[in-house]
């Protein structure tokens, strides 16, 4: 393994956060040079970002830790386009207001994360509308486009696969990556930015924008871009069974979260506790070499370190004695996913499958009707033996709450309203 002489670099290889780099020997020498200022951009799709996203807001921070100033991009221009890269299809364009409400809420994610302030390693939160709407189209098509090959834009991932596919591109997403590589540029001017990361779908974009820096102002430039993350049987890591795994408690429990990373495969546990948590190397070079029910005890570690990091410790830990009480003492946690369900439609009672259904432990009716089936739902730890069977206040335990499982692992309680 190449030995680099700067923190950052050194840290990053190690735990396997590096995937490709633009120059990484100029950009090692570089950092050992004194601290440098990179940034990661994020576009405003959701009010939340993801488990998807976390690899590189683990790089951003420990490019912190290791003394240098990391830059949070909002997409707020960038997002009333949508990035083309991997997809079919054009995304849904979304409007000012809608943009702004998702904004808010990521800016949440990235205060359990990053140090923000004034000082000199401080992390910076900017919005890219504030340039890219300032543009005028033609002194920006003489200025920026003319550093733009279209031959070369049609061979980008990006453009080529869909084309490939007979799905069309518009103009619009067409524009995405001279407006991303613009962003660089314009960050580089602005804050001294000599460093984009992203993740390795990102690599034609973040190559354009060091490009674009050389060409346009003579600036070195560099780029940096981490691994896909499967799972070890293959699979994208990042969803559940219940979709998305967020990174607001408004949008996934802590409790859900917590779980997300105690059903890790074995054979993900080490290299997951090196990019998802902060523990010691040494430390988990022992935990990864449990072996059979033992490795769970290492699952339960990665949960709760990660879950610190996203929900803070507390929270962590009442989410670890929450799973504590539920799966080894057969108890009711209180962390547990809860429910409002009004208080007549109790009275009255409601078939099992649509209970199943309404607490998001089944997509669908039908979905509920077959764990039922199945003999994989519990209603307070009791086999349903019935998809039908009416559930109502007569259910309620001694704290007023209905404990619904659906196998041994999904839990969540019902709370009349």
């Amino acid at each position: 393994m190449l030995k680099h002489r700067s923190a950052f670099l050194a840290a990053a290889a190690e735990r396997g956060f590096i995937h490709q780099c633009t120059d990484v020997a100029a950009l090692d020498a570089r950092l050992a040079a004194g601290r440098l200022t990179a940034y990661v951009g994020y576009d405003c799709t959701a009010d939340s970002l993801h488990i998807g996203n976390l690899l590189s807001i683990m790089l951003l921070r420990l490019f912190q830790q290791t003394g240098n100033q990391p830059i949070v991009l909002m997409g707020g221009g960038t997002t009333r386009i949508g990035d083309p890269s991997g997809k079919d299809d054009s995304r849904r364009l979304i409007d000012d207001a809608e943009i702004a409400h998702n904004m808010a809420g990521i800016r949440k994610v990235f205060a359990n994360f990053l140090q923000f302030g004034a000082g000199p390693g401080d992390a910076v939160m900017v919005n890219n509308a504030d340039w890219l709407d300032e543009l005028r189209y033609v002194p920006f098509l003489r200025d920026v486009g003319r550093h733009f090959s279209v031959n070369r834009m049609l061979t980008q991932d990006s453009v080529r696969l869909r084309l490939e596919r007979d799905q069309p591109l518009s103009f619009l997403e067409f524009n995405y990556l001279v407006l991303q590589a613009y962003d660089f540029a314009e960050l580089a001017r602005r804050f001294g930015c000599e460093l984009q990361m992203g993740g390795s779908d990102q690599w034609g974009n973040i190559i354009a924008g060091v490009e674009l820096g050389r060409r346009s102002d003579g600036r070195a430039l560099f780029g940096l871009t981490t691994p896909l993350v499967t799972t070890a049987s293959g699979a994208k890591m990042g969803k559940s069974a219940q979709g998305a795994v967020w990174l607001n408690a408004e949008r996934l429990s802590p409790f859900e979260y917590w779980q997300f990373w105690r059903n890790t495969e074995d054979g993900d546990v080490g290299r997951f506790l090196r990019l998802f948590t902060e523990l010691p190397l040494p430390e988990i070079e022992k935990l990864e070499r449990l072996a059979d029910s033992e490795i769970n005890e290492a699952k339960k570690v990665l949960a709760t370190e990660a879950t610190a990091l996203a929900h803070g410790r507390a929270v962590a830990e009442a989410a670890a004695a929450t799973a504590r009480e539920v799966f080894e003492g057969g108890g009711t946690g209180a962390e547990l996913p809860q429910v409002a369900v009004p208080r007549d439609a109790l009275e009255r009672g409601l078939p099992a499958f649509e209970l199943f259904a309404r607490a998001g432990l089944a997509a669908s009716n039908s979905e509920a009707r077959r764990l039922i089936k199945g003999g994989g739902a519990r209603i307070n730890d009791a086999v349903v033996t019935s998809e039908t069977q009416p559930v109502s206040l007569a259910d309620l335990d001694a704290q007023g709450r209905i404990k619904l499982s659906a196998g041994r692992k999904r839990h969540a309680l019902v709370l009349p309203s």
